[in-house]
Order: C-alpha cells, then sequence, then structure tokens
C-alpha cells in the first residue's frame, strides 16, 4: 500500500486487522494534547464536575467517530473523500483545505508540549525548538514509509506508551488531596467545558475511514474506533486534570513535575507525539492531495512534516490558547458530522464509489456544492457558535443532521 492513497482499496487489500485499528487510534490519542484537555478544565471546575466533562465528552465523542467508522469498509476511501457525498466534491474541498490548515497547528501544539517536558530532562529550556523539530521530523520519517511501517511502529511504541502511561497514573493516584483551585473563577461554563471536550473529539471526525478502509469487518472497525479514542480518553484527560491541579499551571514539565516523573515522562511525550503526528501527517497529506491529486505522495508528506515541524520552533502560544483552538476546531467539524451522519444513516441512499471521483458526476452539480450538506454546516456552524455559555455541540450536531435531512427532502421533492 502506498503511504498516502487517494484512490479506493480493493477488497483483496483490505487486510488490516481490528487490533491494528485499535492500536492506530490508542496511539494517537495517547499523548500530551489529551492531558491537556483535562488540564484546561482545572481552572475552571471542581474536580466532580471536571470528571463529569470528561466522562460524557469522551463517550460520546468517541461514539460519534464509531458509528462513521464502518464507512472505511463499506466504501474503502478515505475520509475526505467519503465526504464528497454529503457536502459536494468542492465543499469537501473546503473542508479539506481547513483541515490542511488546521493540522500544521495540530502537529505544532504536539510538539511544542513534548518538547517542553523533554527539554525539562535534557537539555534545559533553550533546547525546546531542537526537541520540537526532531520530533516533527522522525514522525514524518516513519509515515512516509507507509502505513505498514506505522503498524509495526505503532505495535511497539503502544505497549510501551500503555506502562508509561500507567506510571503516570499510580503517580496522580498519590498526590495529596487538596482544596479545588477552580472554586468561585468560573473561567468556562460547564455546557462549554463540555464543549472543549467534544471539541477534542470532534476533531477527528476526518480520519473516521482513513485507517479502516484497510479493514473487512464493519462491525469490528466501529469497536475499535471507539474504544481506541474512549478509553484512552477517559484515561488520559483525568490524569492531565490532576496533575495541573497539583502544579497550579498547564505547563506541560511544570505539571509532570509536580507529580514527581522525570525521564518517563518525557519519553511518554516523545513517544505520544510521535504516533499521534502520524495520524496528522497522514490526515493531512490526504487532504491535499484529494485537492491537488497529482502532487507526489512523497512531497505532500514532507511538506506537512516539515512545515508542521517549523511552525512549532515560532511560539509557545499554543499552549495558552489551547481550550480556544479546541472551540474553534468544535465548530467547524461538529456540523460536519452531523452533515455526514445524515447522509449515510437519515436519508440512506446507496453511494457510487465511481461518484466521488467523477467531477462531471452527479456530486459536481450546483458547481461542485451539495445543497443539503452546505447549508447544514453553515446552520451548525451557527447554533455551535450563538449559545455562548449554554454550550454548542449538541444543537450544531442535532440542527446540521435535521437541516440536511430537511432539505435533501424538500429538493427530492422537488426533482
Amino acid at each position: 500500500m502506498n503511504a498516502v492513497e487517494i484512490g479506493p482499496v480493493a477488497p483483496k487489500d483490505r487486510t488490516q486487522s481490528a487490533f491494528d485499528i485499535f492500536l492506530i487510534w490508542a496511539g494517537a490519542n495517547i499523548v500530551a494534547t489529551t492531558l491537556a484537555v483535562g488540564a484546561s478544565l482545572a481552572s475552571s471546575f471542581p474536580l466532580r464536575d471536571a470528571l463529569l466533562l470528561i466522562l460524557i465528552g469522551s463517550l460520546a465523542g468517541a461514539a460519534l467517530l464509531g458509528a462513521l467508522a464502518p464507512l472505511g469498509p463499506r466504501l474503502g476511501v478515505p475520509s475526505i473523500i467519503a465526504a464528497r457525498a454529503a457536502l459536494g466534491i468542492r465543499g469537501a474541498g473546503v473542508v479539506a483545505l481547513f483541515m490542511y490548515v488546521a493540522n500544521f497547528a495540530w502537529i505544532a501544539v504536539n510538539n511544542v508540549i513534548a518538547a517542553s517536558s523533554c527539554a525539562a530532562i535534557f537539555g534545559g529550556r533553550e533546547s525546546e525548538r531542537a526537541w520540537a523539530f526532531a520530533l516533527g521530523i522522525v514522525a514524518t520519517v516513519i509515515v512516509a514509509g507507509g502505513p505498514a511501517l506505522v503498524a509495526k511502529t505503532d505495535r511497539l511504541a503502544v505497549p510501551l506508551l500503555l506502562v508509561l502511561s500507567a506510571v503516570l497514573t499510580v503517580a496522580c493516584l498519590r498526590l495529596p488531596a487538596s482544596p479545588d483551585p477552580s472554586a468561585g473563577r468560573g473561567v468556562l461554563s460547564l455546557a462549554r467545558g463540555l464543549d472543549v471536550v467534544l471539541g477534542y473529539q470532534v476533531s477527528w471526525i476526518l480520519m473516521f475511514a482513513d485507517y479502516t478502509r484497510y479493514t473487512k469487518s464493519e462491525r469490528k472497525s466501529a469497536i475499535a474506533v471507539f474504544l481506541g479514542l474512549g478509553l484512552t480518553s477517559l484515561w488520559l484527560m483525568p490524569l492531565g486534570l490532576l496533575s495541573a491541579r497539583a502544579a497550579g499551571t498547564t505547563d506541560p514539565a511544570s505539571m509532570l513535575s509536580a507529580v514527581g516523573l522525570g525521564v518517563s515522562a518525557g519519553l511518554l511525550m516523545a513517544l505520544g507525539t510521535i504516533t499521534t503526528n502520524f495520524v496528522n501527517i497522514y490526515l493531512s497529506a490526504l487532504a491535499w492531495r484529494s485537492l491537488v491529486p497529482r502532487t507526489r505522495e512523497s512531497v505532500s508528506l514532507w511538506v506537512v512534516g516539515g512545515l508542521g515541524a517549523l511552525l512549532s520552533l515560532l511560539s509557545r502560544a499554543w499552549l495558552e490558547r489551547f481550550a480556544d483552538f479546541m472551540l474553534l476546531l468544535g465548530g467547524v467539524f461538529t456540523p460536519v458530522g452531523g452533515a455526514l451522519i445524515a447522509r449515510f444513516f437519515l436519508v440512506g441512499r446507496p453511494v457510487a464509489v465511481e461518484w466521488l471521483y467523477d467531477e462531471r458526476g452527479p456530486l459536481s452539480r450546483h458547481r461542485g456544492f451539495a445543497v443539503p450538506g452546505v447549508v447544514a454546516w453553515a446552520v451548525g456552524a451557527g447554533l455551535y457558535y450563538f449559545p455562548g455559555n449554554l454550550g454548542g455541540t449538541l444543537p450544531a450536531l442535532a440542527g446540521s443532521a435535521l437541516t440536511y435531512w430537511v432539505v435533501d427532502r424538500l429538493m427530492a421533492e422537488r426533482a
């Protein structure tokens, strides 16, 4: 298999096991940014409330991704290509472009967080940029080797990540009880706190089929994605919450120092960054090749990985505005999830795979934009941002799905 292939995967090539899918998702989510989600709640909520938000948001977000995962083995195409059925060829292209740009920020966030922890162990603060760049390049080299090399690396890295996460768990559980540092602050409302957790989960939405298209079983693919994303979020987000409360800050190095971890914490951050950037680099390269198919695979991979590594050299502001970044991603991708759910499960018309690649076929009407999908996306985004502190994830998801279904029915009746 090629490293970045946007064409359909033939049934005979769908040989990847559901266990490999689980490892890819678990490896991608056992990362510093998952800890950062929990940490971002520490200054706004008492411990019990924050843990409840993590529980609800983690399971709900993983369920949405798990519901879409069977489209991979069903269609055999990447997520951004499958999205054309709901948004049209150019509509999906707009999403691909936004995802392409946003993933540079994701890669930078991961590199900066890991570099902070690694530099605290070796090299000091002045070595953070070197660490960030090196971690970005290592991930790019492995992704360029293709899905088989990524799977082999994950089989080695994920078990080690699980062990290191267990060490972090023990360290957090040994922390002495302390009063809630958030009493009376209320930086985020409960609904907006849920949006932060769900926004992180939903930020993965446009990779629902990228790896499951290499498997045969729809049911096993759904279970693997749900467990890989859901269980790791339920595990690591509370650890980030506890360590941030102990440190009184969301700085990764300070958090890990507060729980008494050194080399093992740095190794956890470094490995987690590399495995999650496998997914980010791969996803961005797929998005770019869906826009410019003639781009060489190696070029698309190295541009994404290289620019992401360079971007991580610029600033640590990624850490300070992490919650805002989650809310931005949630507002863009949650309505897309609602449109996809409506197209594939509420409308339910069969999708001809060849249409997804035919720029003169049915999906090219209305200048390449599917009217129901574009309207649903706009309505869902408005519903996400309009309520403010009342929370927007559930209204955006339900509103975009309902809008898609209604507009599609009206257009079908007129036709």
